[in-house]
């Protein structure tokens, strides 16, 4: 039996840059981290006892004997990517719901793909799982998606990741202090507004404007340099904060899809009562919001947004790892 453990991710500034019909004709860039939440997947050989050939548990049940017949798309494009045969048992849990805007569909791809290397007994590069969990994602299962949440949840840590072209990346992990580093931290909260959405047809509006919003796209690129000066430097770090207001109009431009009147009024509330900034995470339309707020005022934001579940979270530095092996399948 093979486990695999990936991280999922906050992303701070470029996101839109990311989508391939923007970086093959411009360079991208986005800034994220990988956090202390993880979406962990079990693989094994099933023994061939039973009337079906793969069982593949998430949250549903999926007794199949052809890969064509999976339901979950993930798991068909990368049982057919690496070419399985053997009967295989399938696991998914996750410490966070799915559809949240930390990347969670990227994260499974990608733990997936290690755990069935693993099972053959390869070990991989981060990049290549990088690199293949993005083909699976966009080239076979054909959804609308960006290539930061692949990179972020195979390499892990806290990163400017550049992307150029037709497949070359670059991560580049950002060097704060510590003392920086957990200042940052400390100033960042996050909360689960309740309800999930389908990424792909967020992004897919995204997408169609793209040649709309080259102004906004470049401002938002140029936003990620600008973003790691003030970390790098003493620059007060509420300036990040104000980046992140300015980041989030910014956003919502690219789609009337980002955000909603109930996603507005949780912003409102939240700028009266202590955020400086912040952000829906990943595609928008609900999921996961991320505020910036001065330590002194984290209690004060927490009341206010009482109807919303405060998820405490840590950065990550390990990416995706295999966390138990075993020959013998138990």
């Amino acid at each position: 039996m093979i486990i695999s453990r990936t991280p999922f991710r906050i992303s701070f500034f470029g996101g839109g840059t990311d989508f391939p019909t923007w970086y093959k004709y411009n360079c991208g860039a986005v800034i994220s981290t990988t956090i202390d939440k993880y979406c962990y997947i079990s693989c094994r050989k099933l023994p061939p006892f039973f009337e079906h050939k793969h069982r593949i548990v998430y949250s549903k049940y999926e007794h199949v004997n052809e890969c064509n017949d999976i339901v979950h798309p993930s798991v068909r494009e990368t049982f057919r990517f690496m070419k399985v045969t053997d009967g295989l048992e399938i696991h998914h849990d996750a410490d966070l719901p799915a559809r949240s805007g930390l990347g969670s569909s990227s994260s499974f791809t990608v733990g997936l793909l290690h755990a069935l290397y693993a099972l053959k007994g390869k070990i991989v590069s981060k990049k290549r799982l990088a690199l293949e969990a993005i083909h699976i994602e966009q080239e076979m299962i054909e959804e609308n998606v960006g290539s930061q949440d692949q990179v972020a949840a195979a390499f892990g840590g806290f990163n400017k990741i550049v992307f150029m072209g037709d497949s070359k990346i670059d991560v580049t992990p950002l060097t704060l202090t510590k003392q920086r580093l957990r200042e940052f931290q400390e100033c960042l909260m996050l909360f689960f507004t309740g309800f999930s959405r389908f990424a792909s047809d967020i992004e897919g509006d995204k997408i169609k404007q793209v040649k709309k919003r080259e102004n906004e796209l470049k401002t938002i690129y140029e936003m990620v340099d600008e973003s790691i000066n003030i970390l790098n430097s003493k620059i007060p770090i509420e300036n990040v904060g104000k980046m992140l207001y300015e980041s989030w109009k910014l956003k919502k431009s690219l789609s009337d899809k980002v955000s909603n009147s109930h996603i507005d009024g949780i912003y409102e509330v939240a700028l009266k009562n202590g955020a400086i900034g912040g952000k829906i995470l990943g595609a928008g339309g609900g999921g996961f919001i991320l505020f910036f707020v001065k330590p002194e005022e984290r209690d004060r934001l927490r009341q206010s947004l009482g109807s919303l579940l405060h998820v405490p979270f840590s950065f990550d530095t390990s990416g995706s790892q295999i966390i138990f092996y075993s020959e013998s399948g138990v």
